[in-house]
């Protein structure tokens, strides 16, 4: 029987105890694979779980918000033949982070495809001033969505694919800040405590308008991309040391400029294309080893 090695500080508890055989229900539940995507109720999200529920041998479960919009989107994607299942939601709301890993930890034993895709920005023609854009952006694109993989990872099975819904905007962002920045973002050493302080310094600089004497570029949305992408090459190097012989894959990538809600209507891509990527990554096979922790655009890995 599989066994995985005991606790470490790393915040990834094993599921199950060393020597001791897995309990009957739990390899039931384990045997049933699941896929969740987060914002998914329209959008880039809503068209990653249609190819996942074409694609995905397993649940596939539309989150939101919203409950009436969640189920409206299950609606639809019903009237096309598919089976997706609806949860509740908010990546903004901890208890329902916590709430929602607690229901599939216990009915499905963990996780096995998390595509964390919620997210926002602000048009660029928005008049809300800037200190409360940066604050509002990251908290949902960086800090919110952090929320999740810290309650979400320790319950990734083994085999797992973990996609963040990155941009290239973060890459762009990146080279206009400040050298010392920039050596920051881009180093291995760099700590989740570190980017954490880095995002909310940003946060903090905007209200006093003092964001670019300290080498931070004008873009809100930017700098939160920038941040998710570090994040999700921390905690990727942190799942090698920490849990080595498990094969989970966690990436951040970019869906490229799609026509959304967000996105605006101009946009050259479809939802269904910008899925294309995200899904990509979501499915690759049992036994990959890479791309593992690295930007992806187009399915190929980008520079960072």
């Amino acid at each position: 029987m599989r066994t995985l090695a005991a606790p470490s500080a790393s915040g990834f508890p094993p599921l199950f105890i060393p020597g001791r055989p897995a309990p009957q229900d739990l390899l039931e539940k384990m045997a049933t694979k699941v896929a969740v995507v987060t914002g998914s109720n329209k959008g880039i999200g809503f068209a990653i779980v249609r190819a996942l529920c074409k694609q995905f041998q397993g649940d596939v479960y539309v989150t939101a918000r919203d409950v009436g919009r969640g189920q409206e989107a299950v609606k639809s994607l019903e009237s096309e033949g598919l089976k997706p299942m609806f949860h509740q939601l908010d990546i903004n709301d901890l208890n329902s982070i916590i709430t929602a890993a607690a229901y599939f930890k216990e009915k499905y034993g963990g996780v096995d495809v998390l595509v964390n895709n919620a997210g926002i920005a602000f048009k660029v023609a928005d008049t809300t001033p800037f200190a409360v854009q940066a604050e509002v952006t990251l908290k949902t694109n960086f800090f919110s969505t952090r929320d999740m993989l810290t309650h979400f990872l320790p319950i990734i099975k083994a085999g797992g694919r973990v996609v963040n819904i990155s941009s290239m905007a973060g890459f762009r962002t990146l080279n206009q800040c400040s050298a010392a920045l920039q050596q920051r973002f881009r180093s291995e050493d760099i700590t989740e405590d570190e980017l954490v302080g880095l995002m909310q310094q940003f946060v903090d600089k905007t209200k006093k308008d003092e964001h670019k004497q300290d080498g931070w570029p004008e873009t809100a949305y930017g700098v939160s991309k920038t941040g998710l992408t570090t994040l999700s090459m921390i905690l990727a190097r942190r799942l090698s040391k920490e849990r080595p012989n498990d094969g989970i894959l966690l990436n951040p990538c970019c869906p490229g400029w799609v026509r959304t809600d967000m996105a605006g209507p101009k946009a050259p891509k479809s939802p269904d294309e910008g899925a294309i990527t995200p899904v990509y990554l979501a499915l690759l096979p049992p036994g990959a080893t890479e791309p593992h922790g690295k930007l992806v655009s187009e399915k190929q890995v980008q520079a960072w």
